[in-house]
């Protein structure tokens, strides 16, 4: 995997069409620093600010929300355990509307109603796994006139059985209605 340098020298032509770059593309070390003086929080209201700008969501929009360790963060050597993080990512326009880091005693759980406060959801369809089945998410997302679709699993208990039945009462036709196939 390439770094900031790398992709620096790799485009340095049109860095330099709106940076001044009199000793040429910075060193590893000096983006570190930059990087290490950037407070998250307001870096991401600035990213997402931007992302809504040029941003246009579509009626129907399907914003899969999923959490994924970062490769390469677990440090064996300080015991630092790897980075988790959720993501929102908007399928029609193919680009990630927002990530929240997830709080290292904690799960996506935690992480996901974070995510979903700071988006713009409107007239879009969320899809999250089965971690994301819990009625403060469900409310969440409905809050912003939204939809969603939660994976449902058998540890859900009642819920999933519930659903069972409901379904195997169901004839094709009525199924479909319900489903908005008919």
């Amino acid at each position: 995997m390439g770094s900031n340098r790398d992709y620096g020298c790799a485009k340095y032509e049109w860095l330099k069409t709106f940076l001044e770059l009199p000793n040429g593309i910075p060193s590893h070390d000096t983006f570190a620093r930059v990087f290490a003086q950037i407070n998250p929080q307001q870096f991401q209201s600035c990213f997402l600010d931007w992302m809504k700008s040029i941003q246009k969501i579509t009626e129907g929009e399907v914003v899969a929300i999923d959490g994924k360790t970062l490769c390469s963060s677990y440090d064996k050597s300080s015991d630092q355990s790897a980075i988790q993080m959720v993501s929102a990512w908007a399928t029609t326009n193919k680009l990630v509307l927002g990530q929240v880091k997830v709080d290292d005693k904690s799960n996506e759980i935690t992480a996901i109603p974070e995510l979903l406060k700071i988006l713009e959801l409107s007239g879009c369809v969320v899809t999250i796994d089965a971690i994301g089945c819990q009625k403060g998410i469900v409310k969440l997302i409905t809050q912003q006139n939204a939809d969603y679709v939660i994976t449902l699993k058998k540890n859900q208990g009642n819920l999933y059985d519930e659903d069972k039945q409901f379904l195997a009462a169901m004839d094709d036709k009525h199924l479909a209605r319900v489903l908005g196939l008919a």
